[in-house]
């Protein structure tokens, strides 16, 4: 019994993705997946664009500021009078502004000195020097060997790569304001020649006061099928050529201290050597005084082609040199810069505006909405029946007729709410049989009862004799109420499980014949036929382990029963045979000919105080406990009860008993 309880119990159980539990865990993991990757998507877009709108507000803020102390370092030779560009580029940019020394002796402090200002960083935030500028390059340089910038003094072309001078920085080669003015002249008139030949053009002036033509468009080759002439403006001024030979001369001796032979620069400040004045340059001559606009740099020509020789490195070398050497004295010496806010603090990466921090907060409180309503939507669709359990076991306890509960499904709280009704049916059923037990007891009782009462008044009143035949009555009644009492003794202790069995050794064959001898007297008194019929060619019984006593008041029951319902001249037969594999199980039958069960009834044979004769009469019916306790009785020894019947025809009532007696595990012995 165990084991097909515990088989049962293997087929009952849920696979996972039906289970509450799967359901749970994937409620759980489904939010739990949709959360995270709503908010790292969420955070990981807003976040973004707010880093970069922030960090490039600071680059620009940052940007802006160097730019304007390299202006005014390239534009002057001292760091003198540099305090009020501080403090605009300060108020412009809401930042601290700190320009030292190279041993940090300020120069000047947008926070002043009252009261005194905090502490500076321990690392400067850049280098302000003309001289040595680390430009940034364009995505179209991106993974060049190098940075330029443009040299002044000329078209603003760039030239060699080792070339890190600001452009602004153009010291001898500024022109004065005479030789500026003709120039200029000379640029509009070219201007105006070319917009007769329908070529657009501009002036614009470089930091040396150089007058460039920019042609709108990206198409300069126009120029040199028109008949207006450049030459005026590609040839230097007195002031650039003084500058350009003093230039030329530092490039040579830079050259011949490394054994390199002489060059001529160009106004350009590309080069020849001196040897071959008509041969090509290493680095081709742009034309100095017409200019392409570019999106990223307007005044910047296309980069002329790559030094491609170590001689030309070498020159290349020495022009940045020289020209580091010839400008050192019209530009501010080197200085270190601070940039931190207002309270003294380093400026941090980026700060998140209040938008951007509204933004952010808003999302997350979405998503954990979101998250909340899904959680609670999935709670009480699985908490919704578990409700109806628990109002439904309240209404019970309160007294209240039994509910069923709606099983929506195929899961653990479906299956509960199936059990629950069913626990709900079987206690009804219960209650039902309780309180038939209780009228039926009564009733049984009530018969004897009113029956000795009734001679006992008569005897009182003189009405009845106290003879022998009055005592025997007595008796009868007596012992008609003794044996309900000791029936319903036994079918209690069995219902506790205190029925109290003492196996041993039986032949079945010898108990049948002591069962039918003492009925004999009572089947041959209703004229009925009793007799122990052989196994007809079925395999004799082996010795069978069981309670001698209870198993005859078993048997005893089912004969009686059948002398009593079959009419005389009918017969009541017992048979015994083994069964199964090697005759591990016992088959006993009573079999008569009497009225037969309705099929209607077969079902509530064996419940108690059941009758097919509803009228409970003496003369047609016992107590209606008798097969009640048969089935008690063999179900203690392992076994288990039948009836098959037909009406008109009999009954055959079957006892299928384990050869090896009842289990010691299971029964009291």
């Amino acid at each position: 019994m165990l084991r097909r309880a515990e088989h049962g119990g293997q087929r009952l159980r849920l696979p996972l993705r039906k289970s509450l539990l799967g359901r749970l865990l994937a409620v759980s993991a489904l939010v739990a997946a949709c959360s995270v990757a709503a908010t790292a998507w969420l955070a990981v877009q807003t976040t973004s664009g707010a880093i970069e709108q922030e960090q490039g507000r600071n680059l620009a803020a940052d940007t802006r500021v160097l730019d304007g102390l390299l202006a005014y370092a390239a534009e002057h030779p001292t760091w003198d009078g540099v305090g009020t560009t501080v403090d605009e580029l300060a108020d412009a940019s809401d930042r601290r502004i700190t320009l030292t020394t190279q041993s940090r002796e300020i120069l000047a402090d947008s926070a002043g000195s009252s009261p005194p200002p905090p502490a500076l960083p321990p690392q400067a935030s850049a280098v302000v020097d003309p001289l040595s500028v680390a430009a940034v390059p364009s995505e179209a340089e991106q993974g060049a060997g190098s940075v330029t910038v443009a040299v002044p003094g000329t078209d603003g072309a760039q030239r060699s790569g080792n070339d890190r001078v600001d452009p602004r920085a153009v010291g001898p080669f500024k022109l004065p304001e005479a030789e500026r003015a003709s120039l200029r002249r000379t640029a509009e008139e070219t201007v105006r020649c070319l917009s007769r030949s329908g070529i657009a053009s501009d002036v614009i002036e470089s930091p040396s006061g150089r007058p460039r033509i920019q042609v709108v468009g990206n198409d300069p080759a126009r120029m040199q099928n028109s008949r207006c002439s450049t030459d005026d403006l590609d040839s230097p001024t007195g002031t650039e050529t003084k500058a350009l030979t003093a230039l030329n001369g530092l490039v040579n001796a830079c050259l011949d201290r490394q054994g390199r032979e002489a060059v001529r620069l160009d106004l350009d400040l590309s080069w020849n050597t001196r040897e071959e004045p008509e041969a090509a340059t290493a680095v081709p001559r742009p034309v100095p005084g017409v200019t392409v606009p570019q999106e990223a740099r307007p005044t910047a020509l296309p980069t002329p082609a790559s030094l491609d020789s170590e001689n030309d490195r070498d020159i290349a070398s020495c022009v940045g040199i020289a020209r580091q050497e010839q400008l050192s004295s019209y530009v501010a010496s080197p200085a270190l810069l601070f940039i931190s806010d207002p309270g003294g603090g380093a400026v941090p990466a980026f700060e998140l505006s209040s938008g951007n921090t509204a933004k952010i907060t808003g999302v997350a409180a979405l998503v954990l909405a979101l998250t909340v309503g899904a959680s609670v939507l999935a709670g009480a669709r699985l908490v919704r029946p578990l409700h109806a359990l628990t109002g439904a076991a309240q209404r019970m306890r309160d007294g209240e007729s039994p509910s069923h509960v709606v099983v929506a499904a195929d899961n653990e709280i479906g299956r509960l709410a199936a059990a629950f009704n069913d626990m709900t049916e079987h206690r009804a059923r219960l209650e039902e049989q309780r309180k038939a037990l209780v009228s039926d007891v009564a009733h049984e009782l009530r018969t004897p009862l009113s029956n000795i009462r009734g001679w006992l008044e008569g005897a009182q009143d003189g009405i009845a004799e106290l003879d022998a035949s009055f005592v025997s009555s007595l008796l009868e009644e007596a012992v008609q109420l003794q044996h309900i009492i000791d029936d319903l003794q036994d079918l209690a202790a069995a219902d506790a499980g205190v029925l109290r069995l003492h196996p041993e050794p039986l032949r079945i064959e010898e108990l049948l014949t002591y069962v039918v001898a003492a009925h004999q007297a009572e089947a041959d008194a209703a004229g009925v036929g009793l007799t122990v019929a052989d196994p007809e060619g079925r395999e004799p019984p082996p010795d069978l382990a069981a309670d001698p006593v209870r198993m005859r008041q078993a048997i005893g029951n089912l004969v009686s029963n059948a002398v009593r319902h079959t009419p005389p001249g009918g017969r009541v037969t017992l048979r015994v045979y083994a069964t199964g594999s090697g005759g591990d199980e016992t088959v006993v039958e009573v079999a008569d000919t009497g009225c037969g069960i309705a099929p209607e009834d077969l079902p509530y044979v064996f419940d108690r105080f059941w009758r097919a004769e509803k009228s409970r009469s003496r003369r047609t019916g016992g107590s209606g406990l008798g097969l009640a306790i048969v089935r008690k009785l063999v179900e203690a020894h392992g076994g288990t009860t039948g009836v098959a019947s037909t009406v008109g025809h009999g009954s055959v009532f079957t006892l299928r008993l384990p050869s090896a007696g009842p289990d010691p595990m299971r029964t009291l012995v």
